[in-house]
């Protein structure tokens, strides 16, 4: 935990970064029960392009990855939710015949109607509901290729308060007819992870990938645990790291403040906790405790029980007015890192209501934060979505796709380690920009084959056939 102990004299915040590592202890992945629920949109913006077809691969795919045993359910949505696996509406084990007849109702599935995501989360929501034990870890993932049209924003917020710590949902967007700031909203409230899949023949190998990491998870929930000083009250709790979600909404009350986290798998989660205070009511050079900061994990029967070492937040306030106190270089960056997701999301909103000069100004903030933080993956997405124009500046191509656009609003919450010194930056031309010999789209995954626009091969020449290059007779 960094939690750097000297305030300012007259200082109202108190912060502290506590890094989380998860290991699975020998054989634990094994022992844990999974629940899966795929969810499928077939609404009927989904019948153009192959994306269905895509799509049912995708899935089909995803029930290939399961290992047997799994608990498995499939929805599929439109602006209605219908479990088409199993036909019980209860979960089923997955084996070699549990495989095939899932696979089969997926293919079986035709679009139609609109989209409701909410609703679609509900049924999950009600899947889940038939497993009876607390130690099953339950996650969903869903695809969408539009706007969650046909539900308002409340009647969403109202279910995604329902299913709050009770599932994790993983959410790919698909195309770019979507809405980043939708998914975003549902990844995190529902402790997962938001993705773009811009170009459909992609979306069966970013399916699995999320599948697989999600049979990761060992322990179905885990919760911090904040026991405050009658002094101090709870300003926030943001996850910092690997990707950025606001957390303070679902705090539990009791004795001890309980901070939902989610499911876990092995990895490292960094989260700042800040507390606000009256500096009156605080004597000077003492030290005292602010919180006492445990981690808690679930157990097979629902009980909670610590799983590390509690931590006790210090602070002391200085005696002396007018005397500052820098914050920690690591409490530094996490600040800078908020602002650059920020600024990303701005210029995300701005170029698709048509504001360029705005658009252009939140880009320059945000290529300046990347930069000065060494975050090359954001820094790399920034540089291909601009241009230098003639004053010497970062603006906004203006050929950008509404895709790109929104996979900057995503991945606009994705936090990178802090670089090794030896790690420089990509040049400031960056990588090379590819473009469609024809038209001169620029396309919108680095993994595309064929333009988006005019279909022909990226990387044929002008002049050559749609097929591509052809053996000389």
């Amino acid at each position: 935990m960094d939690a750097p102990a000297d305030l300012a004299h007259d200082a109202t915040r108190a912060d502290a970064l506590v890094t989380v590592r998860a290991r699975p202890a020998a054989g634990q992945a094994s022992r844990t029960q999974t629940a899966e629920v795929l969810i499928m949109d077939k609404s009927l913006s989904m019948a153009g392009h192959g994306k269905l077809d895509e799509a049912k691969r995708a899935m089909c795919a995803a029930v290939d990855t399961l290992r047997d045993g799994t608990l498995l359910g499939i929805v599929a949505g439109h602006h209605e939710a219908e479990v088409v696996f199993p036909v019980t509406g209860r979960l089923a084990s997955v084996d070699a015949d549990t495989r095939q007849e899932a696979k089969s109702r997926i293919i079986g599935q035709l679009a139609e109607g609109g989209t409701a995501i909410g609703k679609w989360l509900a049924c999950a929501d009600r899947l889940f509901a038939s497993v009876t034990s607390p130690g099953v870890v339950r996650h969903a993932v869903l695809y969408t290729d539009g706007k969650d049209e046909h539900e308002t924003p409340e009647q969403l917020g109202s279910v995604l308060e329902t299913c709050t710590d009770r599932f994790v949902c993983d959410a790919l967007g698909l195309g770019e007819d979507w809405n980043y700031a939708e998914l975003l909203r549902i990844t995190q409230a529902l402790h997962g992870s938001a993705q773009a899949v811009v170009t459909a023949s992609d979306l069966a190998q970013d399916f699995t990938r999320t599948m697989r990491q999600a049979q990761r998870i060992v322990v179905p929930r885990v919760y911090l645990g904040l026991r405050l000083n009658s002094r101090f009250r709870l300003g926030f709790v943001r996850q910092t790291r690997p990707v950025e979600a606001e957390l303070t909404a679902r705090r539990q009350h009791g004795d001890e403040i309980h901070i939902p986290l989610g499911s876990w798998p092995p990895e490292t989660r960094q989260y700042q906790v800040s507390l606000r205070f009256d500096p009156d009511t605080l004597t000077v050079e003492e030290d005292l405790r602010a919180a006492r900061i445990t981690l808690h994990s679930e157990q097979p029967d629902g009980t909670r029980v610590p799983c590390s070492e509690p931590g006790a937040m210090v602070v002391r306030r200085r005696g002396t007015p007018g005397f500052g106190i820098p914050p920690s270089a690591d409490l530094t960056r996490v600040e800078n890192e908020h602002e650059l997701g920020m600024a990303m999301r701005a210029c995300a909103d701005a170029q698709q209501k048509g504001q360029r000069e705005r658009a252009d100004r939140e880009l320059r903030i945000a290529i300046r934060l990347a930069e000065e933080l060494r975050d090359t993956a954001r820094l790399r997405l920034l540089r291909s979505v601009s241009v230098i124009g003639p004053d010497n500046l970062p603006h906004m191509h203006s050929d950008v796709s509404r895709g790109q656009v929104q996979r900057l609003g995503l991945d606009s919450t994705r936090t990178a380690a802090p670089p090794d010194d030896a790690v420089g930056l990509p040049p400031a031309d960056g990588d090379v920009v590819r473009r469609c010999p024809r038209c001169g789209t620029t396309p919108s995954t680095r993994s595309a084959k064929f333009c988006e626009k005019c279909g022909h091969p990226l990387d044929a020449t002008a002049d050559e056939p749609d097929g591509g290059p052809v053996d000389a007779s």
